[in-house]
């Protein structure tokens, strides 16, 4: 086995965007694909790990820019004001996921009619609103995400399954916006669960997370939970 990794520009809007691709080329088959939505702050080598972690599962692992090409934040400051805006206008964010999930269903590595999504903490939010749309995704993954609803999708059926892992004590998103997510995914019919870690803050599979002060703390247990929790979801998806 040797994985084999490349960026690929990609346009949304008639700007360039980059993504890191990550597979295994033991096998020549097309394989499910399986994006990786970044953090607040960017695409980074932290999403890439996870789209490498991926590939040594048998998928292709694709960790996706929702910003634009070498667009990173260097401070909280600068990370949100790179988010806000996608945030405050979901149609927008919904069509940059659009547009990356398609540039993913188009590599030659990968069987467009098996994919899925995952993302972390800014990302997860992006995953859950690929399936709040109504796409054609047979999975996606929150990690420590935010709940807000879209606002746009009221009354679009959910064929996604759906997949939150979560720290219960994460101030990005309390308890009464997990139970508001929970009713929302019923109702739209979605199959869904959310895993909720005890004494679990945000960030927690980020191991340069510690900030208690801003509720960003890494959790080894947590961490290896939710990589449990993953590795079986999408085995549940894909058969593999």
């Amino acid at each position: 086995m040797a994985i084999q990794e490349s960026y690929i520009d990609y346009v949304i809007g008639g700007s360039t965007h980059q993504a890191f691709l990550a597979w295994d080329d033991q096998d020549s088959e097309a394989r499910p694909g399986v994006m990786v939505g970044h953090a607040w702050g960017g695409r980074s080598g932290f999403e890439e790990d996870k789209a490498r972690w991926l590939a040594s599962q048998g998928y292709v692992g694709v960790a996706i820019d929702m910003y634009g090409k070498g667009i990173l934040g260097s401070s909280p400051e600068e990370n949100a004001a790179l988010m806000t805006p996608l945030v405050e206008n979901r149609a927008e964010l919904q069509a940059r996921m659009q547009a990356s999930f398609a540039m993913m269903q188009g590599l030659e590595l990968v069987d467009a009619s098996r994919c899925a999504s995952m993302g972390y903490c800014f990302g997860g939010l992006c995953a859950l609103d690929l399936a709040r749309i109504g796409t054609d995704v047979a999975g996606v993954i929150s990690i420590h995400g935010l709940f807000m609803p879209a606002g746009n999708t009221d009354g679009v059926k959910i064929t996604a399954k759906v997949l939150c892992l979560h720290g219960y004590d994460d101030p990005m998103a309390d308890p009464e916006s997990m139970v508001g997510l929970a009713t929302e995914l019923s109702e739209a019919e979605a199959d869904w669960q959310v895993h909720a870690y005890g004494r679990t803050l945000h960030a927690f599979t980020n191991p340069q997370a510690n900030n208690p002060e801003m509720g960003t703390v890494y959790s080894a247990v947590a961490d290896a939970r939710s990589s449990t929790a993953i590795t079986n979801f999408l085995g549940e998806l894909f058969c593999v």
